[in-house]
């Protein structure tokens, strides 16, 4: 059965013209995606300005990971378009895949390289240094395991490699889809400070997940609605 209607908070609207409209990084214009003969969400459209955190909200089956793909191109859309500090994709996909990062449910690790080779590897066109990957390593609660190979790792420190992975990438928009997968209690604290300190340093961020996200001083601006 289509999805029927994308709702966003109005809260948000009101603060962004009572303070002045911040700048607009991504913009979906009506977007439309089926996989095969079904139509998951068709008529999409919102907006994600800077310093913004955006939750993507439905039932399971109703198109959140769909569209969190959509929006990192890793999905072909049916109709629509897609635009990246006001230029359409794909004419801005490098200046866009170099300011986005995304994670999904996959962690995207090659289990054969350790965590340090690793974030070396997923920023091979331009790699970090050596010191600060141990470093980022060291902050997402990895130290002493950065020269192991990935595949000796729990699922909750693969994810905190990714984690790492999105702070070294120096990515303004994070599209994140179920960031709390695997993680114990102090994980899950940790992507909620890493997200708002990541907002409060004017990035945005763009997330779905089925578990609370234990944020600590503040709520998420726009809520994003797919009815399942």
């Amino acid at each position: 059965m289509p999805d029927k209607s994308l709702e966003s908070d109005s809260d948000r609207r009101a603060e962004n013209h009572s303070e002045g409209r911040a700048e607009t990084l991504l913009e979906a214009k009506s977007l439309s995606v089926s996989r095969g003969e079904l139509q998951l969400f068709a008529d999409r459209s919102f907006t994600i300005t800077k310093g913004e955190l955006v939750q993507l909200h439905g039932d399971n089956g109703s198109g959140k990971t769909t569209l969190l793909r959509a929006l990192c191109t890793l999905m072909p859309l049916d109709e629509g378009e897609l635009y990246w500090r006001g230029e359409q994709l794909p004419a801005a996909r490098d200046s866009y895949f170099s300011e986005m990062a995304f994670a999904g449910h996959a962690d995207g690790l090659k289990t054969g390289l350790t965590p340090v080779e690793n974030l070396k590897w997923c920023l091979i066109d331009t790699p970090p240094d050596e010191d600060a990957c141990y470093q980022t390593l060291a902050q997402t609660g990895l130290a002493g395991k950065e020269d192991l190979p990935c595949r000796v790792l729990s699922a909750g420190q693969r994810r905190r490699v990714v984690l790492a992975r999105l702070l070294i990438s120096k990515a303004v928009l994070w599209i994140l889809d179920e960031p709390l997968t695997a993680l114990d209690v102090s994980g899950r604290e940790l992507v909620a400070s890493l997200i708002e300190a990541h907002i409060e340093q004017g990035g945005s961020v763009i997330y779905s997940t089925h578990q609370p996200l234990p944020l600590s001083s503040r709520s998420a601006d726009q809520t994003l609605m797919l009815p399942g």
